[in-house]
């Protein structure tokens, strides 16, 4: 057995097959690298896409097809800009430059816009709910916060469910801010200055919902003289209106003319003597 290895390490036939192996697997390499595999991706081919938009389907195909590329209508989209049927956007934009026979996806205009029907969202969280609207093709449009138990819950929806509105409509939602179900103390803020007044109402779970400014001669501007609904307990969430001071200022009477005294001057006797 060792002697035929020996033999074999010390044939010159054995290196020179070994040899012409190599450069063959290197020739075969070579092949696929420089030319099977261009040939296969078309490496050394590209196509410019053209710009389609504002131009008919009809002719978008028609030049789409002269350049060697596919299409496809992937959205249908109103746009009073446009008659119908016309592009009005492209993917891959123009002047791109792709493979042949690449697919352009195409956004058309329609003659109207689709209409969908309002799901409901009363219920849903806020989250589940701006996913719910955007499933059916609409949006989330105001949000406003109520005080009410279970935040973040839609409460109530500016259009009801059911109704057929157009796709892409706003639809306004009344969520609730998880307040408003329990009693609380409104803490003592008259005497305070205002910005001290509105941390600790804020920290107490009330809301302000206005100023009303008396004059004082007593008391300093920006400082709370009471508020209103003027009571010791609330409901959590309630809003309170604060009564502040102002600046007193004596506002100086104008004299037109001037006055005459005439209490103490006897009026003239007309009686004939």
């Amino acid at each position: 057995m060792w002697n035929q290895i020996k033999a074999l390490l010390t044939n010159r036939k054995f290196y020179y097959t070994l040899v012409g192996l190599g450069v063959l697997v290197g020739v075969v390499l070579m092949l696929l690298d420089f030319v099977v595999m261009p040939a296969y991706t078309n490496y050394d081919e590209g196509v410019t896409v053209p710009d389609i938009s504002q131009v008919s389907l009809e002719e978008a195909q028609q030049r789409l097809t002269t350049y060697g590329l596919r299409y496809k209508v992937a959205e249908r989209r109103s746009n009073s800009a446009y008659p119908a049927d016309y592009v009005i956007d492209q993917t891959p934009a123009p002047a791109e430059i792709v493979k042949p026979n690449r697919k352009v996806y195409l956004t058309v205009n329609t003659v109207s816009n689709p209409t969908v029907k309002v799901p409901k969202v009363i219920d849903l969280s806020k989250r589940n709910a701006q996913i719910q609207l955007q499933n059916y093709g609409l949006h989330v449009g105001t949000v406003s916060f109520v005080s009410a138990r279970f935040k973040s819950r839609v409460l109530r929806q500016s259009i009801p469910p059911g109704k057929e509105v157009p796709k892409g409509t706003a639809v306004d939602l009344a969520v609730s801010d998880g307040l408003g179900e329990k009693m609380v103390d409104i803490p003592n803020i008259k005497g305070l200055r205002l910005a001290e007044a509105q941390q600790k109402l804020q920290k107490a779970g009330l809301r302000i919902g206005g100023f009303r400014y008396e004059p004082s001669k007593d008391v300093p501007p920006n400082v709370i003289l009471n508020y209103e609904p003027d009571k010791d307990q609330v409901v959590e969430g309630t809003t309170l209106k604060l009564i502040i001071s102002e600046r007193f200022e004596v506002k100086e009477e104008v004299e037109s003319g001037a006055i005459i005294d005439t209490a103490n001057v006897a009026s003239p006797d007309t009686t004939n003597n």
